[in-house]
């Protein structure tokens, strides 16, 4: 297993899937869930983004095919998800119907997914698999997944740093960007 560690293997795929991820860039997004659900549970959160992405490096194209998806028909999914997301930061409203159960679902859909480990994530795991040891790729997801724990156990701190009009600027402004994501996700995969 560690004859194929390569640190300069794991250096690109923790940068790819940084990239990726872009957990620095959905701070306001994670802001607004955790305000809306009163809390955000980093630990199950970052548990299941580690899960997901291991278990769709090893079987996610066959489940896929099981399930008679594509990865396109996936990442247009994860898309519309995304942009509704993305309308509700920027419109100020709430489209998804709030329930007693908020706190936990919150910190799994959509949180760990599809933000955190989405549509542009599993695809990415799924083109670095052809280009990178197994061994490399796992070690590159879990240091992902500590930079993702970190930044969602600090997220009160950042909250508190940022302000409320800070916070509302950037809800704003990566509410748009996370939109564009959403259309060129969408575009990307629909052939349009």
């Amino acid at each position: 297993m560690f004859n194929t560690f390569d640190p300069r293997q794991v250096l690109s795929v923790t940068m790819i899937l940084f990239a990726i991820i872009d957990i620095i860039g959905t701070i306001p997004i994670i802001i607004s869930l955790r305000q809306r659900a009163g809390h955000i549970e980093s630990e199950k959160a970052s548990l299941t983004v580690l899960a997901l992405m291991v278990a769709f490096l090893f079987v996610g194209e066959e489940l896929l095919k099981i399930i008679g998806l594509d990865i396109a028909s996936f990442a247009i999914a994860g898309s519309l998800v995304i942009f509704i997301i993305a309308m509700e930061m920027i419109l100020g409203i709430s489209f998804f119907k709030e329930d007693e159960h908020v706190p936990a679902t919150v910190s799994i859909v959509p949180l760990a997914f599809p933000l955190i480990a989405g549509a542009g994530t599993m695809t990415t795991l799924l083109s670095l698999k052809s280009q990178y040891a197994t061994t490399n790729i796992i070690i590159g997801i879990t240091l992902n997944t500590i930079i993702v724990y970190v930044v969602l156990k600090n997220v009160s701190l950042l909250e508190r740093m940022l302000g409320k009009t800070g916070l509302g600027v950037l809800r704003k402004a990566f509410g748009v960007i996370l939109l564009a994501i959403a259309i060129k996700l969408f575009r990307s995969n629909s052939g349009l």
